[in-house]
């Protein structure tokens, strides 16, 4: 098949962070392809790996409803959030409560942000009478390992005096005892990791992510030795090892947390998404797929999604053209990219690229 004969398109992108969600981008997508293929069949897959967009992926892919909470934000103010009810199951998106997008630049305090607003939502919905509960982990503001959301669950951690320890990863340095709630967390948990980092060292929760959340290089040390200590607790105390445990690191350790605190099953989030929006099936129509994301570098070919949709697409030998807002580094062989140059871009913006892109291929021609 040539170029310019494309009948079916899968457009399957996902968020670009703290602008546009899946959903948005998707229609922006297809509306690009339409432009240009005005016959072809546009199949439109929003896709998240557990970060940013997780409850309008799933909202796409199987309906559900939306519920509206009053939660803590990363640095305890009242913020609302959601959560998406599917009957007896519900979806919880970690950033909703405890995502780096909720805070100003100048704001961003990583020693002291907190989850609990995570353990908020779970209690939300525990009580609207979940059975299973999806937590999508990624986008947060936070490195506590999960400390936070498991205080609003009734654990409770002091220090040496017995004293309760302030909110935040960088108090976790001064941890002694861990104390469980009289009553487990009753749901099951499937914690979807957007990325398989482990928690601690040079591929850990603080070193590779605490400075995009505004950590300091001796921030970075701190939290990374904070959570070193939680971690020789949870395994001496609980029983549970997680140091090493792939995704552990998800959302500044709150894998770690979910696996500690809700005895939670750790999965890869993009793969989970893939599985579910039936991917593998789709690219056995497909002649193209469309994906995108804000930035495209060396990370999403770390379990993220839009990485992972490139490799099933190319082990299907179909084509991707890519839309972000950057690109960084090279590009995998049979996919092709256009960029805003760092820019942030709009829902138009996002159409205008793809449509560029879509008509130089119908062309024939390279981006």
């Amino acid at each position: 098949m040539t170029s310019s004969e494309v009948t079916t398109v899968l457009v399957a992108p996902t968020a670009f962070k703290g602008t546009l969600g899946p959903n948005l981008v998707a229609r922006a997508l297809a509306r690009a392809v339409a432009s240009v293929w005005p016959g072809a069949e546009v199949i439109s897959r929003p896709l998240s790996d557990g970060g940013n967009g997780l409850l309008e992926a799933c909202a796409a892919l199987e309906g559900g409803v939306l519920e509206e909470v009053r939660v803590s934000d990363p640095l305890g103010r009242s913020t609302q959030a959601r959560l998406l009810r599917l009957g007896s199951r519900a979806v919880v998106e970690s950033a909703e409560a405890c995502g780096l997008h909720l805070l100003a630049v100048e704001r961003r305090d990583p020693l002291a942000a907190t989850t609990r607003g995570v353990g908020e939502l779970l209690v939300a919905a525990a009580r609207g009478g979940a059975r299973e509960i999806i937590l999508g982990l990624g986008g947060s503001a936070t490195v506590d390992g999960g400390t936070g959301m498991a205080r609003a669950l009734g654990w409770r951690f002091s220090d040496v005096g017995g004293r309760p320890l302030a909110e935040g990863g960088g108090a976790l340095g001064a941890l002694e005892r861990i104390e469980p709630p009289v009553r487990p967390f009753a749901p099951r948990v499937v914690a979807l990791c957007d990325v398989g980092n482990p928690l601690l060292g040079p591929h850990g929760a603080a070193r590779v992510y605490g400075p995009q959340k505004g950590a300091s290089p001796v921030e970075v040390a701190q939290l990374d030795a904070a959570l070193a200590r939680l971690a020789e607790l949870l395994e001496a105390q609980l029983g549970v090892s997680v140091a090493e445990l792939p995704g552990a690191g998800a959302a500044g350790g709150l894998g770690a947390g979910a696996r500690a605190f809700l005895r939670a099953d750790l999965v890869s989030g993009a793969g989970w998404m893939i599985e579910r929006a039936g991917l593998p099936e789709l690219l056995r129509r497909a002649d193209l797929v469309l994906t995108g994301e804000g930035r495209f570098d060396v990370q999403s070919g770390m379990g993220k999604v839009t990485g992972r949709v490139v490799e099933a697409a190319r082990s299907a030998g179909v084509p991707v053209l890519l839309v972000c807002g950057r690109v960084d580094g090279a590009l995998p062989e049979g996919v092709q990219a256009v960029e805003g140059g760092g820019e942030t871009l709009s829902a138009d913006d996002v159409a205008r690229l793809a449509e560029a892109a879509c008509r130089a291929r119908a062309g024939g021609g390279r981006l």
